[in-house]
């Protein structure tokens, strides 16, 4: 079946399509240009050095760092079309992705050349699986295992099979690498030509001419979990329970057994494994895989063998759905023979996206056009039309209608493409039918559209769910067969006496294995329960990180158990609680110390030195009557996110001052458009069983003009000061006069463009990375708005939430358990922390830890992490008071009568300090203290 051509609207002028049109014409010089790193002309920063016989190379090399542009001039005698690749080395940095932009002459010559992504290499830290003293297998922690690679020049979203090509003019041609993470060494880069691949008829036709044969009774098995080699961390081995057929297999304990599955889902992530062969030849493959998460659809794989495609149907494997395991031999009916030599192969295995590739090209851009289009209705009709009103849309808007038709067309070719291809209509092609149905629908009743205005918005949002689901690519090997052809495979399906065995045993072993238990349990001559109440997967991470260093090194065994958070309140009355407490509340160590439940820190002689690993905002919540009471693990703070593209098209730039925020209003208003400032919903507050936490906008206007949240002796609350009245004046007039709504899921509306600027935590960074793809580049983040002092400067100043270890007051050995928070909280073992999170979950996970130095090191793009920094410095923490929770929650309510009642701000937020303060006293008198 021929592959679908994407047709797409161009929003920018800078893509790598237009680029290809604009050179369509050009020449491929049959030629390969070869520029060494150490030939540098210019070089703009620190660091870049010359080395020679830089680990293992035959010459010279140079670094590169993290930071700053290298130039190069090379001479160009045939001007046209190049290919080009790098021959470098991934020297240690923060574990991620190298990436650089690349220029021609000081321009980025295409959307995408301004981000390429280099490969680090991973393995697993110990060649043998290692097992706990309970008999279960332990993931094997990733390692970087650094080598010299050659790598081309490509996309990095997998839209475009093989490398970009550029075109170079006539002569002397200056091209330029600047560093947006990580430190790289550079051998030489090459321009060149890709040849294309052979067909396999044509390489089988080659197979006869040399003489090649099939070999006879040959029968290598290689098990997935045996990969040599892995272009991310997060391609750990797994273990896989669902059938009794896995190779190894036990009822009830862990086995690794397995690799992939939903961690091997991106565009370019690779896995590579070592044949060793005995004789030369013709081999058949077949892989014993599961696919259970793309229904309707497919999965693509690429294979090379010893660095190269064996013939062109390897740049495409498909794997069908099938929620069994089941053995897949390329070739189908007619298997595939590939040559394999004496000695090691390297057989690699890349997710592609194959014939989905122009599929999702044009899905892109579909989304983009019809955002642009619903940008336009908004900025006529609000985000709440009058159903009744006809707007005249279709003449207010030019091409409105003949746009909704074409993009109906394109999308439902995709659906038809998809259809015909799979053979059946899933829930996927689904999401399409309902966009065309509806756009065919507005075409002929435009009077419509405002009063589905809501119902266009889910379905183009469902649009941009079908990318990101597509695009996921995710496929789980047991193992790998090299065999002589029509040789006999292992069974991939069990019997169902086997199926009957294996659910009789794991049902019994669900009363007598302990689950709660995280790794080996044994104990020391000093030990120390450590509880968590986060996730297992953090469980795990934490007691692979205590096996492998704190246990080694201090002779202390740790008992973690998972939780659940309300679990450690009963347990602690009861005496049977932890020492030490993980990943709890802020507003908890406070309370427990009120309580006499937790431990004071303050009287260990190293408390100090250990405190400096934080900012005093950090700590500020966990400090009550002269003493410490937790250390900080994370802490998020706001951030000020934007749209580049649409600031700049409505002619406006960031806000630096809350009057610019202002002066912003006003024109985004015009054009129907939101700022997003942050707010809590008290509901979902309530259902989680939390604590309010005092605003955040109005946390940062208070303490940017000075104010506090409680009197210096915190007795009572200073919310009755001027600056206070103030603050909150200015904070509910952004619901009242300006109309800012109340509840708003900022993520999905700063992706389609209703909310093209907002204050949000930091953390949002990490979901808009990884959940919308298709804005990657159009958006940043910087500092939130000041206010502007007298003496010219501007405070930044925001709150700040934490997370927290307690150790608590009935720890059996205090010191072992201080030992162990120290452990926890020091650098090394947080950065270790929040790569393995990272590398376990991807980018969505990214660690936000408390630790000031840790943080640098977690891998944050340069910029990014500058205005993190930046912001950092102007974080204050918001103290804990007996009956502070009160604080939070009247706050709100207090808001709530100004916005929803139209009270006067003084008077509504007068009247609930009266009971902040009650409550303050109450408590105060309750714990014997003076009030």
């Amino acid at each position: 079946m021929a592959d679908f051509e994407a047709v797409f609207h161009e929003t920018r002028e800078d893509s790598y399509d237009n680029y290809l049109i604009t050179h369509s014409e050009a020449e491929r010089p049959d030629e390969t240009i070869r520029i060494e790193g150490e030939d540098f002309v210019e070089v703009i920063g620190e660091g870049f050095q010359v080395v020679d016989r830089f680990e293992g190379l035959d010459g010279k090399a140079v670094i590169t760092p993290e930071e700053g542009t290298i130039y190069w001039d090379v001479q160009i005698d045939n001007p046209g079309m190049y290919n080009i690749r790098i021959h470098y080395y991934p020297m240690e940095g923060k574990s991620s992705a190298i990436e650089r932009e690349f220029a021609i002459n000081g321009e980025v010559p295409f959307h995408g050349a301004d981000l390429l992504i280099f490969d680090r290499v991973w393995g697993n830290r110990y060649e043998e699986i290692q097992r706990d003293d309970r008999g279960n297998d332990l993931r094997p922690g990733q390692v970087e295992h650094p080598e010299w690679l050659m790598m081309s020049f490509k996309e990095s979203e997998g839209y475009f099979e093989g490398p970009y090509s550029f075109y170079f003019d006539e002569g002397e041609q200056r091209i330029s690498l600047s560093a947006l993470r990580e430190p790289m060494a550079i051998d030489y880069i090459e321009l060149y030509q890709e040849k294309p691949v052979k067909t396999y008829e044509e390489v089988k036709k080659e197979y006869e001419a040399k003489g090649l044969k099939p070999v006879d009774n040959q029968f290598i098995q290689i098990e997935g979990e045996a990969a040599v080699r892995k272009s991310s961390p997060t391609l750990f081995p797994l273990s896989d329970r669902s059938s009794p057929t896995v190779v190894p297999y036990h009822v009830s304990n862990i086995r690794i057994n397995t690799i992939g599955g939903l961690n091997w889902k991106l565009p370019g992530q690779w896995i590579e494994w070592e044949v060793e062969v005995e004789e030369e030849g013709l081999y058949q493959i077949a892989l014993k895989r599961k696919q259970q998460e793309l229904r309707g659809l497919y999965a693509t794989r690429s294979l090379t063998i010893n660095g190269e495609y064996p013939f062109e149907e390897m740049k495409r494997i498909r794997f069908n759905f099938n929620r069994d395991w089941e053995n897949q031999i390329l070739g189908e009916e007619e298997p595939y023979l590939f040559y394999l030599k004496e000695g090691t192969n390297r057989v690699r295995m890349t997710v592609s996206l194959g014939e989905l590739a122009p599929v999702l090209r044009t899905i892109e851009s579909s989304v983009l056009q019809l955002n642009e289009m619903y940008r336009q209705i908004l900025m006529i009709t609000s985000n709440t039309p009058d159903p009744f009103r006809d707007y005249q849309l279709e003449t207010r808007i030019p091409g409105l209608l003949d746009v909704f038709s074409e993009q109906a067309e394109i999308i439902q070719s995709v659906a038809d493409y998809l259809v015909k291809s799979t053979g059946e209509r899933s829930d996927k092609v689904a999401v399409l039918h309902s966009m065309v149905r509806q756009l065919e629908d507005i075409v002929e009743k435009p009077e419509t559209i405002a009063r589905r205005l809501d119902d266009f918005k889910v379905n183009v949002g469902g649009l941009g769910t079908f990318i990101l689901t597509v695009r996921e690519q995710p496929l789980t090997l047991d193992y790998l067969v090299f065999s002589s052809p029509g040789h006999e495979l292992p069974r991939a399906e069990a019997t169902l006496i086997e199926r009957f065995k294996h659910e009789l045993g794991a049902f019994v072993a669900s009363y007598t294995m302990d689950y709660d238990s995280i790794g080996n349990v044994e104990a020391l001559d000093r030990s120390v329960d450590v509880w968590i109440t986060t996730g297992r997967d953090q469980a795990q991470v934490l007691k692979g990180l205590i096996d492998e260093t704190f246990t080694p090194e201090s002779n202390i065994s740790i008992k973690l158990r998972l939780v659940p958070p309300e679990i450690l309140l009963p347990a602690t009355l009861a005496n049977e609680g932890p020492d030490v407490a993980l990943q709890i509340g802020e507003d908890m160590p406070v309370n427990y110390a009120m309580r006499n439940a937790a431990a004071d820190l303050t009287v260990f002689s190293d408390y100090e030195e250990v405190a400096t690993r934080f900012r005093e905002s950090g700590l500020k919540p966990y400090k009550y009557d002269g003493g410490v009471f937790a250390l900080p693990e994370q802490q998020i703070f706001p951030m000020l996110f934007y749209r580049k593209d649409i600031l700049e098209e409505l002619g406006l730039t960031p806000p630096k001052t809350w009057s610019d925020v202002y002066n912003m209003i006003g024109v985004l208003q015009k054009h129907n458009l939101e700022f997003f400032l942050p707010i809590d919903d008290p509901m979902m507050q309530q259902a989680q069983q939390q604590n309010m936490v005092p605003n955040a906008t109005f946390a940062m206007l208070l303490y940017q003009n000075g104010g506090q949240f409680y009197q210096e002796d915190n007795k009572a609350s200073a919310l009755d000061s001027d600056i206070s009245m103030e603050a909150f004046r200015d904070w509910t007039n952004f619901y009242t006069n300006y109309r800012f709504p109340l509840m708003a899921d900022f993520p999905n509306r700063f992706r389609v463009g209703e909310m093209p600027i907002g204050i949000a935590d930091y953390t949002t960074y990490n979901m808009l990375t990884v959940l919308a793809p298709e804005i990657r580049g159009m958006w940043d983040f910087t500092m939130v708005p000041g206010t502007e002092m007298e003496d010219g400067t501007i405070n930044h100043s925001v709150a700040s939430h934490t997370t927290a270890v307690m150790m608590l007051e009935n720890a059996d050995d205090k010191d072992s358990a201080w030992e162990f928070m120290k452990w926890w909280t020091d650098k090394d073992t947080q950065i270790a922390f929040g790569r393995e999170m990272e590398g376990l979950m991807g980018e969505a996970a990214r660690y936000p830890t408390a630790n000031i130095e840790a943080l640098q090191e977690l891998p944050w793009p340069v910029d990014d992490y500058n205005n993190l920094e930046s912001q950092w410095q102007w974080v204050r923490g918001i103290p804990q008071v007996p009956g502070g929770y009160f604080t939070g929650r009247h706050l709100d309510n207090a808001f709530r009568r100004v916005v929803n009642a139209n009270e006067n701000p003084r008077e509504a937020l007068s009247d609930y300090i009266l009971y902040i303060n009650d409550e303050i006293e109450i408590k105060r008198r309750e714990f014997n203290l003076p009030y």
